[in-house]
């Protein structure tokens, strides 16, 4: 339903490897077992590793409503990939765009286990069904059990996950601050800076912090730009310099350091050991959405 609010995209890769980006062209790299999520709807571009000019969605599948799933297959030439993709709705504040609870796209791989067995057995499970040899996956629960699993996987390793972070988002003393740590992380900020977004002194601010969520505000500040600067060495070729410059560091070398506090290892290290990670040779846009 374009332009609906509260819209979120994801696309399981099955097999094979792939990427999508945004209107800033930045490309989000996955591969099989992997899941990209466009958790606010916005548009996108697919594309693989072999260069290729972008065609619209419209010119492969039909608009819904369907009468029974779509099964794209486009291209030639290049290594397959196949990727199981779904639209789902909530009115969560959590998917709210202006909270910016989560970036605007993603990738997550589900942690070895039984949480990622049952994964991936669930991709091949609706693929089997996508081919129409199945009951169809219209009518059944498959598409929401496998985002909920994405979206804990993702938010684990938010800051204070394990102390409440969601009812931090629901907090309305909380969730102004909050909102203006993930919309403007660069910025340089203060307690007096975001006591003024909350609409409170900065003692109550900063009790609030600690007893919701077990940190200081700029310890907040501070682990949140690690986040974002984890997943954009993870699934992006966005360079280390810019990467320390979005999450307001004033030097790469500054920012190296307090990456290697948390990680062990400089940016630089921890993304050229991280398997299946982003790669230079990325092609063009082969789906646009």
């Amino acid at each position: 339903m374009p332009g609906r609010s509260g819209s979120s995209f994801f696309h399981v890769v099955a097999s094979g490897r792939c990427w999508v980006s945004r209107a800033d062209g930045e490309r989000y790299w996955a591969s099989a077992g992997e899941v990209i999520m466009l958790p606010y709807g916005d548009a996108f571009l697919m594309g693989g590793v072999e260069p290729v000019e972008p065609v619209s969605i419209l010119s492969v599948v039909s608009p819904p409503p369907w009468t029974e799933m779509p099964v794209v297959r486009h291209g030639g030439g290049g290594p397959r990939t196949d990727v199981v993709c779904g639209c789902l709705y909530s009115e969560d504040p959590l998917f709210d765009p202006a909270l910016k609870a989560f970036p605007t796209a993603f990738v997550v791989r589900p942690a070895p286990g039984p949480a990622q067995a049952w994964f991936d057995a669930s991709i091949h499970y609706a693929i089997e069904e996508s081919s129409g040899r199945g009951g169809g996956l219209q009518s059944t629960k498959l598409p929401e059990l496998l985002l909920v699993e994405v979206l804990r996987a993702h938010l684990a390793n938010a800051p204070a996950s394990e102390r409440g972070w969601l009812a931090g988002l629901r907090d309305p003393l909380l969730a102004p601050a909050m909102k203006a740590i993930h919309t403007a992380p660069e910025r340089k900020w203060t307690v007096a800076d975001l006591a003024v977004e909350a609409s409170v002194s900065r003692s109550s601010l900063d009790d609030r912090f600690r007893s919701v969520l077990g940190l200081s505000p700029i310890r907040y500040v501070s682990e949140w730009r690690m986040r974002i600067a984890h997943d954009l060495l993870a699934t992006t070729e966005v360079t280390v310099a810019a990467i320390a410059r979005r999450v307001g560091y004033g030097s790469e070398e500054a920012f190296s350091r307090a990456f290697k506090r948390v990680h062990g290892q400089s940016p630089s290290l921890w993304r050229a050991g991280r398997p299946g990670g982003p790669q230079s040779e990325g092609g063009h846009p082969i789906v646009d959405a």
